[in-house]
């Protein structure tokens, strides 16, 4: 078939490429090694122009491949210009003094510490513009709570702050870049008490963010426990709560997605309201009979999401949920169908054009391959449903009554297939009992804790939302037995090393090809898809990492990799070993090395301390040292002036069994998050390491 043909073939289904193409141009932004200039624009702007005008007289079949460029150079555009759009000062040196700012949000980091966002920051001896326009600020140790954090309450705490740091090897997640898009420009801790300067400010933003502290309050004192927190971060969007034994059994069992608000709580909110609403319109018939009680259903679910994304905080996985339910709903007001591949795509739109840079996050990623793949597959069975009934062997009400079970098994199996190979690659783990986990979960979420919350809702304007809450909590305690429960079990959770890049990208080209492509050319799409995952179970880790302060070493050895320290450079650690795919502890790790030094083949490594003045640079060997060394001589050297340069770095071995070595600045390059020492060429004379 000709390439006219194939094009013709996929009329109909053409809009659902656009989302594609404009995540195209944008990968393609993410993934250039520099930051294009104007000159490359303006090329852009001259092929645009001229593609535009080819469009007018081209033939059908190629204005269909005019039109797929145009929106990859559109994708390109939007994704820069989103980029500088979000530019704000990083800090370019390590500070401690005071920190002053406005109260934005609370929550909790990784080590389940309280951490505030600020904005309307000021540091003391830094330049107003120079000065960051939001900080993040972990409170450690004898750092306590003396005032209440109020959003919107004027702080000031005595802090340690540094820029938001890049990955922690090359490849890695690059927190850098997620930083400069949130407009965060420093991060740090104290160990001082926080003191509040001035009351609450005005404005409906801050009122708005008490009201949701203040409603996170009363939750979690009438739920008490982790009961409480739970039914907080669902309705409020407010984990801090939330401990962290209660979010690792969620997560060892696939069920955290039930903790932040996402597609699944706006879709089941929605729901409920739309079937409550047409069912108290039909029990009133003159009404009835007068209105399409579907459309005013939707209207009211449509202001109920709204209302809801207020009230969680309006956070990006919030707001991406928002709009995939108000693009559904619109679909029915207009008469169309409502779960379609189209409206995914034109939700898919919506948001790559809004903010580009959520295409990389495992938000997106997770939530559009669930929603894609789920569409796409309960299309197939609406489409083959005659078929399905003739050759099933149970009998018709059987059947109906056995279909919302298969209905659950389908689609939590879809949805944890589809969502299966992004999660591993994120967070390096997997759930064996994933899928049982979710078919006991999500049906106590539907039929239990969420209509309880709209009833707890309806009731708060007589003071006995106490009772939907109550009810909220029954169901809530069930889904935290489900997952204590699981998460004991053996082998409840599987380590995954971190895939090569670009792994992802193929494997969603690959299944979007079969699930978008119409013919049996589809079938092409498993191609990338077997290639993608073929790569990622080859591909090694690296032999050898070194953290960017040069105090972290890791050498991988046939038991794992073995770390040379068991205490310090605690978030590197974790990372390497669960990029590793390795379960082991950071003691573990620790006494890997201290059973035995490991090498290198036949690279010795030598380790140089602050205080160890002998010369260990001597040919043959990988000498990394804490202190910079003026002499390098004939060894491969790392010290804190050559990683300054480049970051963190991993050695590997090449075909011809020589040691290659890549930096995080070679995979992150000299773009707008980066570094300001990266942003031009510099090689430091003498060391092997800054190449």
């Amino acid at each position: 078939m000709t390439l006219g043909g194939l094009i013709d073939r996929q009329r109909g289904h053409l809009f659902c490429w656009v989302p594609v193409c404009l995540a195209c141009g944008i990968g393609g932004y993410f993934a250039l090694p520099v930051e294009p200039g104007l000159g490359l624009f303006a090329g852009f702007l001259a092929v645009f122009l001229g593609l535009s005008a080819w469009l007018r007289v081209a033939d059908e079949q190629t204005k269909v491949l005019i039109a797929a460029g145009l929106l990859i150079l559109a994708g390109f555009s939007v994704a820069a210009w989103r980029a500088h759009a979000m530019a704000a000062p990083m800090l370019d040196f390590r500070y401690y003094g005071p920190v002053e700012g406005r109260v934005l949000s609370i929550d909790r980091s990784i080590s389940d510490k309280p951490r505030l966002l600020m904005d309307r920051v000021r540091l003391s001896r830094v330049d107003p513009d120079k000065t960051p326009q939001r900080v993040r600020v972990s409170l450690h140790g004898d750092a306590t709570l003396n005032t209440a954090l109020d959003p919107g309450k004027r702080v000031m705490v005595t802090a340690h702050l540094s820029a938001p740091r890049g990955p922690v090897e090359p490849g890695g997640f690059d927190f850098r870049r997620h930083a400069w898009f949130q407009q965060i420009g420093a991060v740090g801790y104290s160990r001082t008490p926080v003191m509040g300067l001035a009351p609450v400010e005005g404005g409906a933003w801050i009122a708005l963010q008490q009201f949701r502290r203040d409603l996170s309050a009363h939750v979690i004192d009438t739920l008490p426990g982790q009961r409480g927190a739970f039914a907080a971060a669902v309705l409020t969007g407010d984990r801090s709560a939330l401990s962290r034994p209660t979010i690792d059994a969620m997560r060892d069992t696939n069920l955290a997605h039930l903790l932040a608000i996402s597609g699944l709580h706006m879709g089941l909110l929605t729901a409920v309201v739309f079937a409550f609403l047409r069912g108290a319109i039909a029990l009133v018939p003159p009404i009835a009979l007068r209105i399409n009680s579907k459309k005013w259903a939707a209207c009211g679910a449509l202001m109920a999401a709204a209302a809801y994304l207020a009230m969680s905080g309006g956070n990006v996985s919030t707001q991406r949920a928002f709009v995939m339910v108000s693009v559904m709903l619109c679909a029915i007001l207009l008469d169309k169908r409502a779960l379609s591949l189209r409206a995914v795509a034109v939700a898919a739109v919506i948001i790559l054009l809004l903010r580009p840079e959520a295409l990389l996050g495992p938000g997106f990623q997770m939530s559009f391959a669930a929603t894609t793949c789920l569409v796409f597959v309960f299309g197939r069975l609406r489409e083959n449903r005659e078929l399905i009934a003739e050759r099933n062997f149970l009998p018709n009400p059987v059947q109906r009554r056995l279909r919302p079970l298969g209905a659950l098994v389908v689609s939590s199996a879809v949805a944890g297939l589809a969502t299966a190979p992004i999660g591993m690659a994120h967070f390096n783990t997997s759930a064996s009992y994933g899928l049982f986990a979710n078919l006991m979960a999500v049906p106590l979420m539907g039929s239990l804790v969420m209509p309880a919350a709209v009833f707890a809702a309806l009731l708060s304007p007589f003071g006995l939302e106490g009772v939907g809450l109550w009810i909220m909590g029954q169901g809530i305690a069930l889904i935290l037995a489900i997952a204590d429960s699981l998460a004991t079990w053996p082998g409840a959770v599987r380590y995954v090393q971190a895939p090569p890049g670009g792994i992802l990208a193929l494997v969603a080209f690959g299944a979007l090809v079969a699930m978008l492509w119409q013919g049996r050319g589809r079938f092409i799409g498993l191609v990338p898809m077997v290639l993608a995952f073929g790569l990622w179970a080859v591909t090694p880790r690296p032999a050898l990492l070194i953290s960017e302060d040069a105090k972290l070493v890791g050498v991988m050895t046939p038991e794992g990799r073995a770390l040379n320290r068991d205490r310090g450079n605690g978030f590197t650690a974790l990372s390497w070993l669960e990029n590793d795919g390795d379960p082991a502890t950071r003691e573990e790790a620790f006494d890997r090395w201290s059973a035995a030094t490991p090498r290198l083949e036949n690279h010795e490594i030598k380790l140089k301390g602050n205080k160890d003045k002998t010369p260990l640079c001597v040919e043959g060997s990988v000498t990394i040292s804490q202190e910079n060394l003026d002499d390098t001589g004939p060894c491969l050297v790392f010290d804190p002036a050559s990683l300054a340069l480049t970051g963190a770095v991993a050695l590997n071995w090449t075909e011809a069994g020589a040691l290659r070595v890549t930096s995080v600045r070679d995979t992150v390059g000299q773009r707008l998050w980066s570094p300001p020492e990266w942003q031009t060429p510099r090689r430091r004379a003498g060391s092997a390491a800054a190449q």
